[in-house]
């Protein structure tokens, strides 16, 4: 099914799904890099600190080697408590795992109004508190995701001079703040002025939507330590890949992309509890799955009406079957924003 070089011959700037909560778990992980090349590892979607001295099993399921053993994967937390993150982090040590990420970018506001996520950004004291009491007990095992801020592009500022006192991993930059959610643009001159300050490898986050626009980012960043991919590799995952070099037919993208949906759902089939969870699983990536394609809206369309999976999976079938138009060149942005809403 693969058609590049190995991830070997990528070079020094590795290619990393990002976390997206709901959609990039351990089975879309595994599933992903068995059926599509170009991808390091991943960053998994937060976990959230738990108050206590033990972690449960359940928080951990989704971390458990067995379960990535197609894709290294690196584990991210949520908090703002440092005993309670350093629990966590022991508990994914103990897993195995030999770093992990604190997520300090999540724009969501529920998460943010709690001071977790992208809400501490305003508060460079408080991170520093966190930093400074959480670093002794793990050393140099911890990289960053952040934003250029909550409210603001510029409370990055006072956060950068304190990151490079401490031996961190890694910092990974979406150059948006958190009330931006995912509108507007990232903005990479931001980026860029973040890039100069950090004493530590960067990874670019945002934005990254066809091989034009990485090819461009990465003649402008040529000195950052890798490459983050979300919204469109799971609209595209064939992205990494061509970053590789690899040209692919029409053909060949609906047929690998029909196998690598059906594999998925079936998956997902053996998991979800019931029906209805396995439809609405799939709808949800659908409105990934869809931009692609000339006539994604017209499928996304049937497929909002389905209730049931043999209704779902008879739509897909005559779509990839029949009807699916791949588009070499998508117009700006359509693999970032949903979809018209179908309705």
């Amino acid at each position: 099914m693969k058609a590049v070089p190995s991830k070997d011959d990528l070079g020094r700037q590795p290619l990393i799904l990002a976390p997206l909560r709901g959609v990039t778990d351990a089975i879309f992980r595994t599933t992903f890099a068995e059926c599509f090349d170009g991808v390091a590892h991943a960053v998994a979607p937060f976990i959230s600190t738990v108050r206590g001295s033990k972690v449960k099993p359940k928080l951990l399921r989704d971390m458990l080697p067995e379960r990535n053993a197609h894709l290294p994967v690196i584990p991210q937390i949520l908090g703002k408590d440092p005993e309670e993150f350093v629990t966590m982090a022991r508990a994914l040590f103990d897993l195995g795992y030999d770093t992990v990420n604190w997520n300090l970018g999540c724009p969501y506001p529920m998460v943010a109004k709690k001071g977790r996520g992208s809400g501490l950004l305003p508060y460079a004291d408080r991170i520093a508190t966190f930093l400074h009491a959480v670093i002794p007990a793990m050393g140099a095992r911890l990289s960053i995701k952040t934003r250029l801020g909550r409210f603001s592009d510029n409370e990055i500022d006072a956060l950068l001079p304190l990151f490079n006192t401490f031996p961190l991993r890694e910092v990974i930059i979406h150059p948006r703040t958190g009330v931006q959610m995912y509108t507007g643009r990232a903005d990479r001159d931001r980026f860029g002025e973040c890039f100069a300050l950090s004493r530590h490898p960067v990874v670019y986050n945002g934005d990254i939507d066809s091989l034009a626009t990485f090819t461009k980012l990465a003649k402008r960043f040529p000195g950052v330590s890798g490459w983050m991919l979300g919204r469109g590799l799971i609209a595209n995952p064939f992205m990494a890949e061509e970053i590789a070099g690899a040209v692919l037919t029409e053909e060949d993208r609906v047929v690998r992309f029909h196998h690598f949906h059906n594999l998925l759902m079936a998956r997902y089939a053996a998991v979800l509890s019931g029906p209805s969870h396995l439809v609405q699983r799939m709808k949800g990536l659908w409105q990934y799955f869809g931009r692609p394609f000339a006539n994604g809206y017209q499928v996304i369309k049937r497929i909002h009406k389905t209730r049931y999976p043999d209704q779902l999976k008879a739509v897909t079938e005559r779509f990839f079957t029949d009807e699916a138009r791949w588009q070499s060149d998508p117009p700006e942005g359509r693999l970032l924003v949903p979809l018209k809403k179908a309705s």
